[in-house]
């Protein structure tokens, strides 16, 4: 199996974190994200996959450099979903390609989606599942039937057809990547949706999966909370990183490789980075702390 990483997206809705780190190497745990998606599709069989970049690409470029399963693709412009999936075209044989966005967290099980488009007869295949935040891919029987607004979804009231939200995980065949234009920024809903219509578009569903979008400081931080909530400990610490005297840890949270927290400093649902520092007596609630200046 053959796979790409989406990785080259700015992340706005995470600054002012990601003006020092793209979103893709926000920490997890002390894990960065991208390695997770990497063991995941790693784990799936995938080989080769293409890690695109754009936004802070010389860090992505580090993150990657050690695996050779990788192939780096360096977009000198934001291509979209779509069009760095174009670019990476020359990197993949005649099969389908599993496409996986660099901003989730999830531990969807791969082979389900694999086995769904081998059998299924489908030119894309999507894990779709209810969240309904973000449902608004309308499905009837065994096919996605289109892609809604987020205003389009809420005023829905066919009940044929069920609405569920994208994974940001799909399966796709070679033929269907060529129809991509081959320069410039394209967004790949818009070639699905007209497929869809055809129906051409598949799915599974993914409920009961654990999956988590990490747009937003909020949902980054909840993303830990559910991590960490049900451990225990619920704090992780880093065995390189310095705690002080009477700290005091409530709730849960995570403290990086080589992190400072100050003598009697009071922490409470945080995330603090590597080689962060947290002063002495500072209290803290619902932070994300990281290194240097933002």
């Amino acid at each position: 199996m053959q796979a790409m990483l989406l990785a080259a997206g700015f992340g706005t809705r995470l600054r002012p974190y990601t003006l020092v780190r793209p979103k893709p190497l926000f920490p997890i745990c002390n894990i960065p994200l991208l390695d997770i998606l990497l063991d995941r599709l790693v784990d799936a069989g995938c080989d080769p996959i293409v890690v695109n970049c754009h936004y802070l690409a010389d860090q992505i470029k580090e993150a990657v450099e050690k695996r050779p399963e990788v192939i780096l693709q360096y977009e000198e412009e934001v291509l979209g979903t779509g069009g760095g999936l174009r670019k990476a075209l020359e990197h993949f044989n005649d099969g389908p390609v599993l496409v996986m966005n660099g901003d989730i967290f999830h531990d969807i099980d791969l082979s389900h989606l694999v086995t769904k488009h081998s059998t299924g007869n489908n030119d894309v295949t999507l894990a779709l599942h209810d969240y309904p935040r973000f449902n608004s891919v309308t499905v009837h029987q065994e096919r996605v039937r289109d892609f809604l607004t987020r205003k389009e979804a809420g005023q829905k009231k066919d009940n044929k057809e069920i609405l569920l939200a994208f994974t940001g995980i799909h399966l796709v065949n070679r033929e269907i990547i060529e129809q991509i234009p081959a320069e410039g920024f394209f967004h790949i809903i818009d070639l699905y949706r007209e497929l869809a219509r055809d129906g051409k578009v598949g799915f599974t569903r993914t409920d009961g999966s654990f999956w988590k979008d990490m747009g937003t400081p909020d949902d980054y931080l909840d993303l830990h909370r559910q991590l960490l909530s049900a451990r225990t400990p619920s704090w992780q610490i880093h065995e390189s990183a310095k705690i002080g005297n009477n700290v005091e840890l409530q709730d849960w949270g995570v403290i990086g490789p080589r992190a400072v927290i100050g003598d009697r400093a009071q922490l409470a649902r945080c995330v603090i980075w590597d080689s962060a520092q947290v002063t002495g007596s500072e209290e803290l609630v619902e932070k994300i702390i990281i290194s240097g200046k933002i």
